[in-house]
């Protein structure tokens, strides 16, 4: 008798643990449905708040996902604002397109071209490092903001004229986003906040050779790869193709530049791929052809892409082409002997597609203020969903 009901409560629990197993199981099934977990590419917009104030009014915060805002110094070996007044405002009216979408990030952006000059002796030492990374988190957190993103242009190698660089840059570049991210992470244990770090990097082969991109991703949320400005050699090129072209020696390019920091570690879910806003012009030497791939005399001007498909787009002499191997669009004005190499929609759409089909985390474009009428936002927002 005893072993009879000792069997028959052991077939009851085990009911009663299928049962309980069965009604989790839906339950979950449920909440998946209902509850799908999805990420949304982002799109990252450079704001100039180098110019001085900055009208946040014509600024479409529910078409951008985060602003980086251009740029914070470094000086003194610390995070500084060169206008503290102007800065100071710009944070406040940034932070208040946050109620048109609360969803909106905003970071601080250290360096670019111009104050680059000093990263290098701001972390040559774990002490500086610290102290470097604790004056940046400071500046986003007294402006009420969520992350640091740094362009050091360039580490390990020159960048502007009179920048310091200096062999140990290479490893310092990787142990100060360590330090960084152990800074955001403590005052995300007081907050109870997530920050972010993230970097803006160029793709070309001496950046890559002298930075651990491999071992510096882990402390960052996003790569942004600076895929433009690929012109400028002797012959007129493409600045931001994202395939290689046909119609010259093509070096860089988009595609490319994925492939080798994917091979370095880089998760494609961390790369977002950059899109210039502005076009870059050239004087050739002669008039040959479509203009593409002549010898290239000196730059000339090229200008925002409101203001190039509003005044020269097929107008004022100058004709519109399209690479379709390299996926990048063109100006030519044969009687000037004028080369313009830009973005325009038919090349956005193909990087959104490119960003889709590789999981990539998105896109970045530099800069809001070159497209005021948001021709390239508006389809980056048509095709990045």
């Amino acid at each position: 008798m005893l072993k009879l009901t000792t069997l028959f409560k052991k077939q009851v629990y085990t009911c009663l643990l299928f049962s309980l197993l069965l009604i989790f199981s839906i339950s979950a099934q449920g909440q998946a449905q209902t509850a799908p977990v999805t990420t949304k590419p982002v799109i990252i917009g450079y704001v100039g708040g180098f110019r001085g104030l900055v009208n946040t009014e014509t600024i479409s915060a529910n078409k951008l996902t985060h602003i980086n805002y251009a740029f914070v110094n470094v000086k003194g070996n610390r995070a500084f604002l060169t206008n503290l007044a102007t800065d100071t405002t710009n944070f406040r009216k940034l932070n208040l397109l946050k109620k048109q979408n609360p969803e909106l990030k905003i970071l601080i952006s250290l360096g670019g071209w111009v104050w680059s000059e000093n990263f290098s002796d701001a972390v040559l030492s774990d002490t500086s490092r610290q102290a470097f990374a604790a004056s940046c988190v400071r500046i986003m957190q007294e402006n009420q903001l969520d992350g640091v993103d740094i362009d050091w242009e360039y580490p390990a190698i020159k960048g502007e004229e009179d920048n310091i660089y200096r062999p140990e840059d290479t490893q310092n570049f990787t142990l100060m986003f360590a330090a960084l991210r152990q800074e955001l992470d403590k005052l995300q244990a007081q907050t109870g906040k997530k920050y972010l770090l993230t970097t803006a990097i160029p793709t070309f082969m001496d950046f890559i050779n002298h930075t651990e991109m491999g071992k510096a991703q882990q402390y960052l949320d996003y790569v942004n790869l600076m895929t433009y400005d690929y012109s400028g050699g002797p012959v007129a090129g493409h600045h931001s193709n994202l395939y290689a072209s046909k119609k010259y020696d093509t070096k860089d390019f988009a595609a490319k530049a994925v492939k080798d920091y994917s091979a370095l570690g880089v998760p494609t879910s961390k790369m977002v791929i950059g899109l210039a806003f502005y076009g870059k012009g050239y004087d050739l030497a002669e008039a040959k052809g479509k203009g593409i791939g002549q010898k290239v005399i000196k730059p000339s001007e090229g200008g925002g892409y409101t203001k190039l498909k509003d005044t020269l787009i097929n107008k004022n002499g100058y004709k519109a082409y399209r690479d379709k191997k390299a996926k990048a669009p063109y100006l030519y004005n044969a009687a000037e002997k004028k080369f313009i190499t830009y973005e325009d929609e038919w090349s956005i759409r193909n990087k959104c597609k490119f960003v889709l089909d590789n999981k990539l985390a998105g896109v970045m474009f530099w800069e809001y203020n070159s497209d005021p009428k948001e021709y390239l936002l508006t389809e980056v927002n048509r095709h990045l969903k």
